[in-house]
């Protein structure tokens, strides 16, 4: 499987393209309004499960939905842009992505779920010297998109220590308390660790699992581990498209939360399905997607180990969990958060964002919490049923 590399300006200008040769800013055409067959995009990383779940199980059609078979994409930008073009109608994307195409090029995209919560690392070397955040300094660390989770959640880390993210060519000589951050397709971190050409990668699974079990790579921290049962891919649709078909909207909603119980129930069947030998929807084995779905150890990741990937063992959570709801304060802390956060290219549409309003901009959860109310909010274990729709944000280095 090979993946392209694009740099974020890539991805702006051809997306911008896009949109403009589409006419579609806050518009949308009656082929996708009136379209009933869901067509979904996916990236073949563990963040699409319940959208591939949903389809391996049957339960879109449980909800009489005709669906095609979900189409592989190689790398995010062409799945944006594949999204905006109107190739599908349902998608998965990092929570920052949809941020810029909703307030910087008024693409009419919704967040309508989370996808997914956790389920990212940092890996580095089994030989290496790094043990902790500190250790960064001077160091080349791959990131798979600059509007990604993964890349605030490494720069809070690295400035929480002192140390200062940079975006330069590889070839310059860093000083020993800089950082520098680069874009890098998840499948070529682990090869690109192993040729020594980075230090580290901060990346979604199954890419750290797969690198601990072939290369016997260390994982630095669990992003979960950071910030607590944080988000990181959305499932999302066009706006116009909802208002046009409110209900199959609904049906689609309810087949994602639907899977996402069934995925925290059954993590070993999840992997055995996803996997190479059963539907063959990601490209690894069953052993490694067993990884990513339970091997979250504390007696291998926990107090004594070097490094210490897990910090908060009273947190219990797993590496990757599977949660609909798209908190407000979670949303909130995203985008004051891109604020601080460096990327390659122009972000000056955030600084007129007012947080709140582009919040209810954003989100719509009207389906996810009809789909929860009516499956069970108990089938989530980390939420709160006496409110569920509120939490705490809890970010710890």
């Amino acid at each position: 499987m090979s993946y392209k590399a694009t740099t974020r300006r890539d991805f702006l200008k051809t997306t911008a393209k896009t949109i403009t040769s589409l006419g579609l800013g806050l518009s949308c055409s009656n082929a996708i309004a009136n379209n009933e067959v869901l067509k979904i995009g996916y990236l073949p990383i563990t963040d699409a499960s319940p959208i591939l779940i949903a389809y391996a199980k049957g339960f879109y059609q449980m909800e009489g939905i005709r669906v095609e078979k979900p189409l592989k994409i190689r790398n995010w930008s062409t799945l944006a842009e594949s999204f905006i073009s109107q190739k599908f109608n349902l998608t998965h994307l990092l929570f920052p992505i949809p941020v810029w195409m909703r307030f910087n090029n008024k693409f009419p995209i919704k967040v309508v779920a989370l996808n997914h919560i956790n389920g990212s690392a940092i890996t580095v070397s089994h030989d290496s010297n790094i043990k902790s955040f500190k250790d960064l300094g001077g160091k080349q660390i791959a990131v798979p998109h600059w509007y990604s989770m993964h890349n605030i959640i490494l720069q809070m880390g690295l400035k929480k220590v002192g140390l200062k993210p940079v975006i330069q060519d590889q070839s310059k000589k860093l000083k020993s308390d800089e950082v520098n951050l680069f874009i890098l397709p998840p499948p070529d971190m682990p090869s690109s660790l192993v040729a020594k050409k980075i230090d580290g990668y901060i990346v979604a699974e199954p890419f750290n699992a797969l690198a601990e079990l072939k290369i016997k790579a260390k994982i630095l921290r669990f992003t979960g581990d950071i910030w607590k049962n944080h988000p990181c891919c959305v499932v999302v649709m066009n706006e116009n498209f909802i208002n046009y078909n409110p209900e199959f909207t609904q049906k689609v909603v309810n087949a994602i939360v639907k899977a996402q119980a069934w995925i925290n129930k059954n993590p070993i069947e999840t992997a055995k399905l996803l996997s190479r030998q059963g539907s063959n929807f990601l490209p690894v084995n069953t052993k490694t997607l067993v990884k990513v779905f339970t091997g979250y150890e504390k007696s291998i990741y926990g107090k004594g180990a070097i490094p210490q990937a897990i910090k908060h063992s009273d947190w219990a959570i797993k590496r990757i969990g599977f949660e609909p709801y798209p908190y407000p304060s979670a949303t909130r802390f995203i985008i004051n958060e891109m604020r601080n956060t460096i990327v390659e290219g122009n972000t000056s549409f955030l600084t007129t964002l007012d947080t709140d309003k582009a919040i209810n901009e954003l989100v719509d959860d009207r389906f996810v919490k009809k789909a929860m109310l009516a499956y069970g909010i108990n089938k989530f274990d980390s939420i709160n049923i006496e409110d569920p729709w509120v939490r705490e944000e809890i970010i710890e280095i």
